[in-house]
């Protein structure tokens, strides 16, 4: 026995303890990853060896517990595969499990040490890994274009009569409605005036055999003539309707509101106005007019007050649409001439719209939104980052990557939690969170020290006790030399 075996045994002893000291001293620090010391014994060509050394200074990458309610830009990996991809000041990439980050001046993702955060740009995973920024300027407003609206119109509704053209039998005289006999003369302009009594003979007579009477509820009829003598007719009227006007919630059956957007983000309110038709040889009618901030918006028309050129929707006896299901909406100059917009075009899809004997409910979603600015950041658990903005839109402004190493124990620990790759480790695999064995990532929370102080407490007690167990082997071998010294 020599001091130099019991030196050896000091030194490395004290060095476990500096190991163990380490991983007490950042039990609290987020991402810590623990350490071990490895021994191995001095080679010597005698059967006696000269000792130990330290062979290595191993580092547990086992996955510390994540922990909710941190900031915004928190992220923790939950699991054990991956590594955040940051790179420094001057551009050096270096790999970390410490995932408290904040934003700097400049929007850019970074750590306490200022190391910016990398990952893929929006729309292009598996490119090169940039520094992630987030986004400052507004997002600029979307004309609707399209619109999915599935609605069920009551089966039972009321049929809402359609004023348009009476015939008259050959010719006609005087119309009895309720038992009551009414004539009609031509007064001035061609108007029909009407009283109850039978006309003389060689009073009036009309010409055609229609009355008509317009979208606007007036009744006109073509020239008249004198007749010879009293001529008799019986018209039996069951409904009057009145022609179709927004104004008025007599003359449709129902009507939603859909909000939609211009070119410029100016919102619009599109009115949808559903009328019962009569039903023709099993088939139920609804005619549909639009309307655009009160105003026609084609296909539907609008002159001196009277609407025309409804959609048509037709359903079959089981309630199912079966007319076209795209009704392509038009408005010539949203906004008017004082802030004029691109002319909007809207195809509607009505596909799923029923006739079921239920009450009329109507769900529209249209797309389109107006412009908004930059509100807050989500991370989601593929690591896209997704943007939101005042309008309520979202929006993907970059991917975060992930780095896994073949081996771990080669990466060099260069201070402030991060590491970098070396030969011993290989070059970094990279790849999306949750994608090709990857780990997910979880935003607002980080991921706490894997230190087991239990563990690390025992392990001092074991080093302490090696230290002192190798000091008395030094004391042993003095001792020796001591008897030694003495001897005469």
């Amino acid at each position: 026995m020599g001091f130099g075996q019991g030196l050896s045994g000091l030194n490395a002893a004290a060095q476990n303890l500096d190991v163990i000291g380490n991983n007490i001293a950042n039990s609290g620090t987020v991402g810590f990853k623990s350490a071990t010391a490895s021994f191995a014994d001095v080679y010597a060509s005698s059967r006696v060896g000269l000792g130990v050394k330290v062979a290595a200074i191993n580092q547990r990458f086992t996955v510390g517990a994540v922990t909710g309610g941190g900031g915004e830009y928190d992220i923790a990996i939950d699991g054990a595969k991956g590594m955040f991809r940051v790179t420094d000041q001057s551009g050096s990439v270096m790999y970390t499990r410490n995932g408290e980050f904040l934003v700097d001046k400049n929007n850019f993702i970074v750590n306490a040490q200022g190391y910016r955060l990398t990952g893929y740009p929006a729309g292009a995973i598996g490119a090169n890994p940039v520094e992630l920024q987030l986004p400052t300027a507004n997002v600029a407003p979307q004309a609707t274009s399209t619109a999915t609206t599935v609605a069920n119109l009551d089966a039972n509704a009321k049929v809402i009569y359609q004023v348009d053209t009476v015939t008259s039998p050959a010719v006609p005289g005087s119309v009895t409605l309720g038992g009551t006999a009414y004539t009609f003369t031509k007064a001035a302009g061609g108007a029909l005036t009407w009283t109850p009594a039978n006309p003389p003979a060689n009073t009036y007579g009309t010409a055609p055999n229609t009355v008509t009477i317009d979208g606007t509820g007036q009744v006109t009829a073509g020239a008249l003539e004198d007749i010879p003598g009293f001529v008799d007719y019986t018209a039996a009227v069951t409904e009057i309707g009145k022609p179709f006007d927004p104004k008025i919630s007599s003359t449709y059956t129902n009507a939603s509101p859909m909000t939609v957007f211009d070119s410029l983000g100016n919102s619009h309110q599109v009115m949808q106005y559903f009328v019962k038709r009569e039903a023709t040889a099993g088939t139920s009618v609804y005619d549909v007019y639009y309307t655009m901030d009160g105003q026609a918006m084609a296909p539907t028309t609008e002159a001196g007050g009277v609407w025309g050129n409804p959609q048509q929707f037709t359903f079959n006896n089981a309630g199912t649409l079966t007319s076209a299901p795209i009704v392509n909406l038009t408005f010539a100059q949203p906004g008017g001439t004082a802030t004029p917009a691109d002319p909007l075009n809207i195809a509607v899809n009505y596909t799923g719209t029923t006739q079921y004997g239920s009450n009329y409910k109507l769900v529209a979603k249209p797309d389109g939104y107006t412009s908004g600015e930059f509100s807050g950041i989500n991370i989601s658990s593929d690591g896209s980052l997704v943007a939101s903005y005042t309008n309520g839109e979202t929006q993907v402004v970059g991917t975060l990557v992930l780095a896994d190493f073949s081996n771990l124990q080669g990466l060099q620990p260069v201070g402030n939690n991060a590491w970098k790759e070396t030969a011993a480790s290989g070059q970094p695999i990279l790849g999306q969170p949750g994608t090709n064995s990857m780990s997910t990532v979880v935003g607002q929370a980080t991921e706490a020290s894997n230190v087991d102080m239990s563990r690390e407490l025992v392990n001092m007690i074991i080093a302490q006790r090696t230290y002192q167990a190798n000091s008395q082997t030094i004391k042993t071998q003095d001792e020796i030399m001591q008897v030694l010294m003495n001897l005469k």
